[in-house]
Parts: structure tokens; sequence; C-alpha cells
């Protein structure tokens, strides 16, 4: 069962896929958000791709448990997802995962514009990880 993993900014969304095991989560890019409509139209030509059975979303929450501005646009953005995929939709709790991802990075010695490109795709990798170890 392949399961893809997002996560949504209002610049970037990062995408990653697990492998049909669904034991592991690879990166599969970054999409421009150019705006909700071209987002979704992007995104499901990679729905269509990699045909996941479940979406798994990662959703910003503030350090103590509470929800954020962040918060209703990503809920936002997941209605407008339900739109193109019938399939289930979750949501996974996205604390600290920019700051996993900036600690891989850092480890890997990725820099400027190359950081920049795959920072949220790594960040989709590390909310599917986190879904997929807990859900396994």
């Amino acid at each position: 069962m392949r399961i893809m993993g997002i996560d949504y900014g209002d610049a970037r969304v990062g995408v990653s896929v697990s492998d049909l095991l669904g034991i592991t989560a690879q990166g599969v890019g970054t999409i421009k958000n150019r705006g909700l409509k071209n987002l979704i139209t992007d995104l499901e030509k990679k729905i269509n791709e990699y045909s996941p059975e479940k979406i798994v979303v990662g959703l910003p929450k503030n350090m103590d448990g509470t929800l954020g501005f962040r918060a209703e646009a990503t809920y936002e953005f997941v209605d407008a997802l339900k739109e193109i995929y019938k399939n289930e939709i979750v949501f996974w709790d996205e604390r600290l995962t920019t700051v996993g991802a900036t600690r891989y990075l850092n480890m890997t010695n990725t820099t400027g514009k190359n950081r920049k490109n795959v920072i949220d795709t790594v960040s989709a990798c590390l909310i599917l990880e986190g879904y997929l170890q807990k859900n396994s």
C-alpha cells in the first residue's frame, strides 16, 4: 500500500511517497505553490503518477499542541485536495519536522539554493516516516 506525504507551505509544497510495502519514505519533489488551483493541478499529476492509497498531510501545531494560523491554511488546502482525491487523507503532527530537516541538511552539507529546493521534500519525508513508524 503506497502512501503519500505532503508538507504544505505558502511558497513550496514537499511531496514524498512510501515504498509499496509502506516501510520507507522517499522524496519525490517540491512543488512551487503558485496558488491553490495551480497547486492542486500539480499535485494531481503526482497523485496519478504514484497512485497512493492514502495521503498524510503535515498539520502545523504550536509547541503547546494548539493549532495556529498555519493550521487553518492547511485545512483549506486539504478541503481543495479532497476535490481531486477521494481516498483517505490523514493529518500528522509536523512539529519539529523543519528542525529535523534542517539538521539533516546540515549533516549532509547541503547549502544555498540546493537547500532551499529540498528542505520541503525532506520535511515531507519526515512527516511520512513518522506516520509509517507509528502505524506499522
